[in-house]
């Protein structure tokens, strides 16, 4: 019998639903004093260990097939089943954005939820080793990847927090390599223009993105966020305008460059941009093939990032979340990765491509990801999850290597 018909088996001949339904309770019932809650998640963890017990016995990997139906649905372990079959391999390393990924604005009060911290828990005592990849600040996220996840998992020596989206890498318990700052490898005539534009993007800024805008503490890049809730109408036209400004304050600090320079380059690379700009006072009479060598180069180092009602950023291209995430690999020395990438922009389509294009791991996405992004999960494997589920990737991930280990 072949893991296929055992699946089946499974699923049609035990009831598998009810056993994932104790397996979620158990796992994230809240600590709580009353005695009542605590005898009822006794006899919800009995009643778990007695259903489990049932398929123990009726496979010969009986503990491996308990605990695939304990944690996760049929069509997650299909998926799994199906995975396995192309790559032959498990992931070893997971790599996970947080904003709109692990955790989505508006629905969980921009937490992540309980079970999908879990799951990266049980996943990292099993062995796996965690990358957060995320454009925030350090700061910010150890302090909340510390409360979610505990003190214990950040420093264990098998975490990396890949930060502002590639600028640096914190892998806590590595010595020397614990911070690599990878933006002090930059050409000083590109950090200059850093430079410029940080020193400048608010005082020089119109009132409207001065009272409407925040400017991200970064290491690094220069970043501005709205001051109105994510996604919201106010937040759209705040960073639609912000990001006209930070073209024209990137065109002033390139030498030889004109604001409307940059803003022609840019709007012809990246189709977003253009709408902005079409949107909000248009696109210069300029061709961008009319740009001389110098500035062409300087501008093809430089990322302008626009993320509808969320921010307006100037990042390097050669200091993206690929940058990050190989420094990351390099410290916790993962020499032969296999990576469950899960992101939904296109600051993470980058890693999605980079894993693809090394067979090097699998892509994940959420429902409303950026349209690129979509485009290539569904072009690969097609691990597209609804809003605030990332659980269901890490449960599939889960059973896949559970399978991997039974080949």
């Amino acid at each position: 019998m072949n893991n296929y018909d055992r699946l089946y088996d499974l699923y049609d001949e035990f009831d598998a639903a009810t056993l994932f339904e104790y397996q979620r309770f158990v796992d994230v019932f809240p600590a709580v004093g009353s005695r009542v809650a605590l005898e009822h998640w006794r006899r919800a963890s009995d009643e778990l260990e007695a259903r489990k017990d049932e398929i123990r016995g009726a496979f010969p990997a009986g503990e491996t097939f308990a605990a695939i139906a304990a944690h996760a649905t049929r069509d997650e372990a299909f998926t799994a089943l199906d995975l396995h079959g192309k790559y032959d391999r498990a992931v070893n390393v997971l790599v996970l954005d947080v904003d709109e990924t692990l955790r989505s604005a508006g629905q969980t009060d921009n937490e992540i939820p309980r079970e999908t911290l879990h799951l990266m828990t049980e996943l990292h005592e099993d062995g796996m080793p965690v990358v957060i990849c995320t454009g925030q600040t350090l700061e910010n996220v150890k302090g909340f990847i510390t409360q979610g996840l505990g003190n214990e998992l950040v420093h264990s020596g098998t975490l990396s927090i890949v930060y502002e989206a590639g600028n640096g890498a914190f892998t806590p318990g590595h010595g020397a390599d614990t911070k690599r700052l990878l933006y002090e490898d930059l050409d000083d005539d590109v950090r200059a223009v850093f430079d410029e534009v940080r020193s400048r993007v608010v005082s020089d800024a119109p009132e409207d993105i001065r009272r409407g805008c925040h400017l991200q503490g970064n290491e690094f890049n220069v970043t501005l966020k709205p001051n109105y809730q994510t996604g919201s109408a106010p937040a759209v036209d705040v960073i639609d305008h912000a990001l006209c400004h930070l073209l024209d304050l990137l065109g002033e600090a390139v030498e030889d460059a004109t604001s409307g320079q940059a803003r022609a380059f840019y709007a012809d690379a990246d189709p977003e941009i253009r709408a902005v700009l079409e949107r909000r006072g248009g696109v210069p009479e300029v061709d961008a093939g009319d740009l001389s060598p110098a500035v062409v180069d300087t501008f093809e180092r430089l990322d302008v990032g626009y993320y509808e009602g969320d921010a307006a950023e100037l990042g390097s291209l050669e200091l993206d979340k690929v940058a990050g995430v190989r420094a990351a690999f390099e410290v916790l020395g993962i020499d032969d990765p296999f990576a469950l990438v899960m992101g939904d922009s296109k600051s993470d389509l980058r890693v999605m491509e980079w894993v693809e294009e090394a067979d090097a791991g699998i892509a994940a996405a959420p429902e409303h990801a950026s349209e690129v992004v979509l485009e290539h999960v569904l072009s690969t494997d097609e691990l597209v999850f609804d809003r605030n589920d990332a659980a269901s990737m890490l449960r599939m991930t889960y059973v896949l290597d559970r399978l991997a280990n039974l080949s």
